[in-house]
């Protein structure tokens, strides 16, 4: 069987013995069959001299090679099935031969190579049509180089916009390491760098805040302590000239003035520890209620509880409230005369209210806010009944540190209600 084919590109893939012995006989001729993948399908035909009816050629040679050696035959036209189609109905062979086993085997061949062609291709190039001709390894290494200049390309703005937003919040983190409290990074925007500079920016405020803090609890802490260490430092002066009534005053002088730096020391070392706010906390369950009726107790206070409460429980340090209700007790004894209520209110199902009430003078409303700063005081009342300014301060601190607030309201009938506010805990 003259068989042979051919890939797309006109390149002979294999062909049959037989057809590459007739390739080049005279007045042979190739027939093209077009396959579906673009390859095709070569048969060779042997022109006939017009009027000739046995075989020629190579053909001629074999047929009288083989009936020198074999049985005699009748001579008979040699057909093409693939070409000529199938013989007549009335086409009589005398001898019917078997297929050659040969030639189902090359037919066979020639199939195994059309597959193996097939999957070359498609692991070469299955994206492709069959029509479009596959490229060279260096048409490849050179797309993919254009592919990767072209991302590169587009790429670079956005990622240079990124790289330039960071180096500006590293630039801001080292200038603020460096010393200026004050510089923010600019945290315009919605990704994650945006993100991140607001997050810098409440942290550099919160330092900024405590730091700020400190360094005022520092001066006026020193600026206090130089009032009772210069009155000590006089009066110890005087003792060796002083008569004996006078040492008796100078001594009395003394103690006061040690009792006033014992009070100040421990009020400024307590509000550094309030600095951590809850952190500094010993939390434990404590009743209230019992805490406001010794705190009235001790301070000579009426109180005063809301009907309805029996208990009052909630989740505290029980030092820090006690120190707390001490200070509001003592700072309306100081400025606000010799009437003092202590007053037990709920407020809503989870929060109460302690107010501490008297008839002084009042809290001009301007100041209202500014009496819980540390070491602030009205004017003239420093002179006229001492303390060290940090009382109200601890107190809202404390408050503070407890989730609650505090503030200072006007009273009907003149004075004030410093009113401390905290959360229950949940039954």
């Amino acid at each position: 069987m003259a068989l042979a084919l051919e890939d797309s590109r006109g390149r002979r893939i294999g062909a049959s013995p037989l057809f590459e012995r007739r390739e080049d006989l005279p007045g042979s001729r190739v027939q093209r069959v077009p396959l579906d993948d673009g390859r095709h399908l070569l048969f060779l035909r042997l022109a006939r001299p017009p009027g000739a009816s046995g075989p020629t050629g190579q053909d001629k040679l074999e047929a009288d090679a083989r009936a020198a050696s074999g049985p005699h035959r009748l001579p008979r036209e040699r057909r093409d099935p693939f070409v000529d189609g199938p013989p007549p109905n009335d086409a009589r062979d005398p001898v019917r031969r078997e297929p050659r086993p040969e030639a189902e085997q090359m037919r066979l061949r020639m199939l195994e190579r059309l597959e193996q062609q097939r999957r070359e291709d498609a692991a070469n190039g299955s994206w492709l049509p069959a029509w479009v001709p596959r490229p060279s390894g260096e048409a490849l290494a050179v797309l993919l180089a254009a592919l990767f200049m072209a991302v590169a390309v587009g790429a670079y703005p956005v990622v240079r916009r990124l790289t330039r937003r960071l180096e500006s919040l590293k630039s801001g983190v080292e200038q603020f390491g460096a010393g200026d409290l004050s510089f923010r990074v600019q945290d315009n925007g919605k990704d994650e760098v945006a993100a991140l500079a607001t997050s810098f920016n409440l942290a550099a405020e919160r330092i900024e805040a405590l730091l700020r803090s400190q360094k005022s609890l520092l001066a006026n802490a020193s600026h206090e302590l130089r009032s009772p260490l210069a009155r000590l430092k006089m009066a110890f002066s005087m003792l060796d000239d002083a008569s004996p009534a006078q040492r008796a005053r100078l001594g009395q002088e003394i103690n006061t003035n040690i009792v006033e730096l014992d009070a100040l020391v421990e009020e400024v070392l307590l509000a550094s520890r309030l600095e951590g706010g809850a952190q500094s906390l010993r939390l434990e369950p404590v009743d209230l209620l019992a805490i406001a009726a010794e705190s009235a107790a001790l301070g000579d206070a009426e109180l005063e509880i809301e009907d309805g409460i029996a208990r009052l429980p909630l989740n505290g340090d029980d030092r820090l409230l006690r120190r707390a209700l001490r200070n509001l007790l003592e700072n309306a004894r100081r400025y606000g005369g010799p009437v003092v209520e202590l007053k037990v209110r709920r407020a809503g199902q989870d929060r109460v209210e302690l107010q501490v009430c008297d008839r002084g003078p009042g809290v001009p409303e301007p100041m209202r806010e500014r009496i819980f700063e540390a070491f602030f005081r009205l004017p003239g009342h420093a002179e006229v009944s001492g303390g060290v300014g940090l009382g109200l301060s601890l107190v809202k601190q404390i408050a503070t540190a407890h989730q609650g607030a505090v503030r200072c309201d006007a009273r009907e009938g003149g004075g004030s209600c410093f009113v401390m506010t905290l959360p229950l805990s949940q039954a």
